[in-house]
């Protein structure tokens, strides 16, 4: 899996990565199998887009991310 540029992305986008909805997501960080939401403003959260897609290459067996 190709490396793109870091950048902060929202449920949404995380949720299409991951093909996870929003309940599972937070079902995993919480038990620490997914990347940690990080805070972006009062109410926004968004994700770390290098640390899903290395969860992603993690599930799919890619070896060198």
């Amino acid at each position: 899996m190709s490396r793109s540029a870091r950048r902060i992305m929202r449920l949404a986008e995380t949720e299409q990565m991951s093909g996870f909805r929003r309940s599972h997501i937070y079902a995993l960080m919480k038990e620490g199998g997914f990347p940690q939401a990080k805070r972006i403003g009062r109410r926004a959260v968004g994700w770390d887009s290098l640390e899903v897609e290395q969860w992603v290459a993690e599930r799919l067996g890619v070896v060198g991310g």
